[in-house]
């Protein structure tokens, strides 16, 4: 049961196979037996799921079956879920149980999906190894001495370590993107505005996007179908139709051209993942698409300019967080001044203390222009470059991660080294476009991803590029050995 896609587990659930309460017993108790192990959720909802598999029972009996009707997923506990915890990660968080649902979670549970749970993740989303969380790191399912990336980390090692068959994510520069391929998953960013951002907690605004995680394009498919629309309490949420994704994986895309930037294949990339993702290609060639190489020039910018205007805008968001309205406070201050101090220095991690000096820094006087305003011109330059590609091909393709899964503290320590392992997916968010990540093959027992891009509300292409490769492959398919009962 556990083995089965998000896609399968619909079928098998409307063939009457089994009930939507057993499917969720069935994921709860693989929770229990590996959540120890992986540390992939911080909250689990038990009572609320068998309650809501009920519910869900009774809806298909009576013929009222929604889009996701019985099927589990697991919540990023970035979003607010109504009388249950939302962390962030963070102590700053960790007795916040928001009064309301953010519009991902209510609109799949109005699709009949039923949440196990909130997992874990990078504090605030600051992170790419899912280590610099208050509930302690995630361990990666293929290797639990690795990391599974971040900041969706736990969304990613849930997915792949068969604790949820899909989770939602959130993508600030390569969130589902990177523990998608580190783990193995498939993980889908959509287009920014395309999915409502309203009950998501901020991190950075004009960067942030939820999205699916699961095990195939047509799983992603399928939740995208549920995730997205027109929100009218986000004004960042495009009023653009939703297409039907399910509807448009046809597996053909003969004709279809691939770009591959040469920017995304540098010398000093490790050469069997350069080898892994040649191998995408020639497969995609033999289903009919055609390559052409192409160039982004001003992408070797994107990590310098993401680490000015993202800090800046956290260092906005966060400001909210002072110990008065909600969130953690001290003990016993002296003042007003020193609540203010305290409280902020002990519920916020080094990582995200970090990120807020150096936002603040580049959003003060005497240096907006030199620092922030000048990183949002390099913004422009690299929508720029992806608009000219995409007047030569219809897709873009290179790897996800520069790296295989790295051990568990071995870059703790080293914030630059550590940021450059989103070097790959920053472009992609500075320019608001779509992309997706779909497992490759595996180097030394550990996964690989190859990411495609797509040009903007081009969701649809993109899972079908990815579909097509799933129909030839069967790395999507591929599944740790946690042990424990199926």
């Amino acid at each position: 049961m556990i083995d089965l896609t998000l896609t399968e587990l619909k079928d098998a659930l409307a063939r009457g196979d089994f009930s939507a309460r057993e499917l969720t017993a069935a994921y709860l108790q693989r929770i229990r037996e590996h959540n120890g192990t992986l540390n992939a959720y911080i909250t689990v909802t038990e009572e609320q799921a068998l309650a809501a598999a009920d519910a869900s029972d009774a809806r298909r009996a009576r013929g009222e079956a929604g889009l996701l009707e019985g099927l589990p997923v697991a919540h990023k506990d970035i979003f607010c879920t109504r009388d249950v915890r939302t962390s962030c990660g963070s102590l700053m968080l960790d007795t916040f149980n928001a009064p309301y649902d953010a519009t991902v979670v209510a609109r799949m549970a109005d699709a009949g999906a039923i949440m196990l749970g909130k997992t874990n993740m990078d504090e605030f989303a600051m992170g790419s190894s899912n280590e610099t969380s208050y509930y302690g790191p995630v361990r990666n399912p293929w290797d639990t001495a690795r990391v599974p990336g971040g900041s969706s980390g736990g969304a990613a090692a849930a997915v792949a370590g068969r604790l949820a068959p899909a989770a939602t994510g959130t993508d600030t520069g390569g969130s589902i993107r990177q523990p998608a391929a580190l783990c193995g998953v498939t993980g889908l960013k959509p287009t920014y505005g395309r999915v409502s951002r309203w009950g998501m907690i901020a991190f950075a605004s004009s960067l942030d996007q939820a999205g699916p995680m699961a095990h195939t394009a047509a799983d992603c498919a399928l939740l995208l179908q549920a995730m997205a629309g027109h929100d009218d309490k986000d004004s960042t949420c495009v009023n653009e139709p939703v297409t039907d994704y399910c509807a448009a994986l046809s597996g053909d895309i003969s004709g279809l051209t691939i770009g591959l930037p040469e920017e995304f294949f540098p010398d000093d990339l490790d050469g069997r993942i350069a080898d892994a993702t040649q191998a995408v290609v020639r497969v995609l060639e033999q289903r009919g698409a055609r390559v052409a190489k192409v160039s982004l020039p001003s992408v070797a910018l994107s990590v310098p300019a993401y680490y000015v205007i993202a800090p800046a805008e956290a260092s906005s968001n966060l400001s909210r967080f002072d110990g008065v309205r909600y969130g953690h406070r001290c003990d016993d201050p002296a003042d007003l001044m020193d609540l203010y101090k305290r409280s902020r220095s002990e519920g916020f991690g080094e990582e995200v203390k970090r990120r807020i000096l150096v936002g603040t820094y580049a959003l003060s006087h005497g240096y907006y222009d030199a620092y922030y305003l000048r990183a949002q011109k390099v913004r422009r330059l690299i929508r720029d470059d992806f608009k000219r590609a995409f007047e030569q091909c219809d897709v873009l393709l290179g790897p996800t991660s520069p790296e295989l899964a790295f051990a568990l503290g071995s870059k703790k320590d080293d914030p630059v080294t550590m940021y450059m392992a989103d070097v790959f997916t920053i472009a992609v968010n500075l320019a608001g476009l779509p992309a997706l990540s779909m497992p490759a093959g595996f180097i030394d027992g550990l996964p690989v991803g190859v990411q495609l891009i797509g040009n903007y509300f081009d969701e649809g292409r993109l899972l079908n590029v990815a579909h097509s490769y799933q129909q030839e492959t069967e790395w999507h398919r591929q599944a740790p050995a946690l042990g424990g009962t199926a």
